[in-house]
């Protein structure tokens, strides 16, 4: 095939002529402008130029030959040819990353799932920690996530047997080493280069299930392919309805075909919330290639969250959703059920169980937690003579970053509960062994703590073991101590500014 030059590249860099390089290929795109999912603007903004660096954090591999024919592969790149500018943008952005990590602390000296967010915030570069750190308009809700869990308190039991504890669990009748699942979590190469095969390996050695984001920048089949070489772990898979029905019916069939063995719908993001911090990165790229055929313009300046959600069906109703249940043998559950009453419906038309949760606060602000949620969910079940069980499985995500915070939700009746931040920041800074770090701290966390509530297995935690009675009385929820951590030793504060 035809070497190109740079030059001979950027003489094509109009919407009617439009070359781009991509990992020193070179593509004729002008007749996918008007079909690529993100608009044509990112396009055009590298148009006879090269546009590896924000095309390869958020598409996964495959992406250019799915959309393009063979004939719009024009060639090489001579990589003599590089222009100055470029090199010198390649090296610094080289030099940058270096910087980033020349001072990572060893992996054995995070203690705790906070010390890996301030890592991760010190490697990440500043577009993916906007991305992943971002909430919801103040973050009101996103500080609530967190200061919900101090105002649950235990009744702890004593002289029991509690020489031996046992922390699994069977999550949708599939065994887990602990209550804890690693939940769906978008764009995972932005923060590391494996992404989320890192989630695939760790759950692989730490016996806990993954569930597959639809935004994932690695693609459904890398993921599920990686099993083969780090075990074989539970798998399920997080939907966002596209609103191309076609385009959800062959999602479902590839995760049916790949032995994925749980569906959960996202149900709380007909638009993605507003997430300013994010939003001031003026994120430029329109991320996986799972969204719409649509060439409508989205706009480029509202960061990562919008940019990469513009296929999300905001018409998405009770009647789609019990359509996708028919289309699928596995279970389906709802996630993002927010009041006991959209709980009981779910209950009564069959689904399998919801995940009570506010999107980690990147939705509504002023939403309640998971946590309220259950505790008012499960009683309205009982109430009626109804609860959750083998057939309907409550779960709840958001907020946690300890022990104490998943033995909480279990004894007021979750099933298990989902991570999702604290698995990206340690795969980020330290790739899959950061995560099963992670997973161990939270296992002796538990464990230590389930000798000191007094419950030797998970069936002996019951609602008489914590204390919920200041549970409803939100006050400030800024106001956080300074605390100890692996980048911050001596406890003091710190500005986030």
């Amino acid at each position: 095939m035809k070497v190109w030059s740079y030059d001979d590249v950027a003489k094509h860099a109009s919407r009617d002529d439009c070359y781009v390089v991509l990992y020193d290929k070179v593509y004729d795109v002008t007749d996918f402008l008007s079909d690529h999912p993100g608009g044509t603007q990112i396009i055009l903004k590298y148009a006879g130029k090269d546009a590896t660096s924000v095309f390869d954090p958020v598409h996964p591999p495959g992406t250019i030959e799915k959309h393009l024919p063979k004939e719009k592969h024009l060639g090489t790149v001579d990589t003599n040819t590089v222009p100055e500018s470029l090199r010198k943008e390649r090296e610094e952005q080289q030099r940058e990353e270096q910087q980033r990590r020349e001072n990572l602390p060893p992996l054995e000296q995070c203690l705790n799932l906070e010390d890996f967010r301030l890592v991760a915030r010190q490697v990440m570069t500043p577009m993916a920690w906007a991305y992943y750190s971002s909430a919801a308009d103040d973050l009101e809700t996103y500080h609530e996530n967190r200061a919900v869990f101090r105002r649950i308190w235990f009744r702890p039991r004593v002289l029991r047997n509690v020489r031996y504890v046992d922390p699994s669990t069977s999550i949708l009748g599939h065994p887990s080493a602990l209550p804890v699942y690693i939940t769906a979590t978008a764009l995972g190469r932005l923060g590391h280069p494996d992404g989320e095969k890192n989630l695939t390996r760790a759950a692989a050695r730490t016996g806990l299930i993954q569930m597959i984001p639809t935004l994932s920048s690695c693609s459904f089949e890398e993921i599920v392919n990686e099993r083969t070489e780090a075990g074989k772990p539970t798998q399920f898979f997080q939907l966002y309805v596209n609103s191309d029905r076609n385009i959800v019916r062959e999602m479902l069939r590839k995760a049916e075909a790949a032995d994925i063995q749980a569906l959960f719908i996202t149900v709380d993001a007909p638009q993605l919330g507003r997430r300013e911090q994010d939003m001031r990165m003026h994120f430029d790229d329109a991320g996986s290639s799972v969204q719409s055929s649509s060439g409508d313009e989205v706009s480029r300046d509202e960061g990562a969250a919008r940019a990469i959600s513009s296929f999300i069906d905001p018409g998405l109703d009770w009647d789609d959703a019990m359509w996708i249940k028919n289309q699928v043998r596995m279970p389906v559950l709802l996630k993002g059920v927010q009041c006991w009453e959209d709980a009981l419906k779910a209950y009564d038309m069959g689904f399998a169980g919801c995940v009570l949760s506010n999107h980690g606060g990147r939705q509504l602000d002023f939403s309640r937690s998971g946590i309220e949620v259950l505790e008012e969910v499960v009683y309205e079940l009982r109430k009626r003579g109804k609860a959750p069980g083998p057939s309907f499985q409550l779960f709840v995500d958001g907020g946690i970053t300890r022990g104490t915070d998943v033995l909480k939700a279990i004894a007021l009746g979750a099933t298990a509960v989902g991570v999702g931040r604290p698995f990206i920041y340690a795969f980020s800074a330290y790739g899959a062994d950061g995560v099963v770090r992670a997973v161990q701290i939270l296992r002796d966390e538990i464990e230590m703590n389930m000798r000191l509530i007094g419950a030797p297995t998970l069936r002996d935690l019951v609602p008489e073991m914590v204390d919920v009675s200041a549970l409803h009385n939100r006050g400030t929820t800024r106001g956080e101590l300074p605390e100890t951590n692996v980048l911050n030793p001596t406890g003091e504060r710190k500005s986030h500014l």
